[in-house]
């Protein structure tokens, strides 16, 4: 089951991140989704749950987190998409366009991805964050090309806006082979 709302706290100390953590989980009674080392030498922490509590838990993680806080997020009403993205349970698809947001945080790819699906008829494919990719955040999606062209826009100009957007693409009518391999 996907949780109505969601926070996440990102750190940029590994050790100041457990006490935020442990923090936000006495604070109130949400689910512990996420809490482990980013590379690089970073830390994530990710609740869920009914919107007062994940609310209560936000706040009490920037608190704690202090000037540590390298970024965070409270989405109180979570796209559907965003959580099968994320655990990388999305099935296959035929889909014409493809749409790519990288980010600069992990929290920020979370927030484009649900911004993108709430903005037009997209399915979120894939949603990788931090490890591996330099602490960055990425987002695959797909769906006809006017959709992806206007997901990816709304998730780029959120993106932007909080000054994390690395890069936005959208790719039209994707070679079969490397559609095969990634969606």
């Amino acid at each position: 089951m996907n949780p109505v709302a969601i926070a996440a706290i990102e750190t940029s100390s590994i050790a100041q991140g457990y006490v935020t953590a442990d923090a936000m989980m006495k604070q109130a009674e949400v689910e512990l989704l996420a809490a482990s080392i980013l590379s690089p030498g970073r830390y994530w922490i990710v609740v869920g749950g009914e919107v007062a509590t994940v609310r209560s838990a936000h706040r009490k993680g920037i608190e704690i987190a202090a000037d540590t806080l390298l970024d965070q997020l409270f989405i109180p009403q979570l796209h559907d998409g965003v959580m099968p993205a994320l655990r990388g349970t999305v099935p296959p698809s035929n889909d014409d366009s493809i749409g790519i947001l990288e980010t600069l945080t992990a929290a920020s790819a979370i927030v484009a991805a649900d911004v993108a699906a709430k903005s037009a008829a997209i399915t979120l494919r894939d949603l990788r964050l931090a490890n591996g990719i330099g602490g960055k955040g990425v987002v695959l999606l797909s769906g006809g090309l006017p959709d992806v062209q206007a997901a990816i826009a709304a998730g780029r100009a959120d993106a932007q806006k909080r000054g994390l957007l690395a890069r936005a693409v959208v790719i039209p009518r994707m070679d079969a082979r490397l559609r095969a391999r990634v969606i």
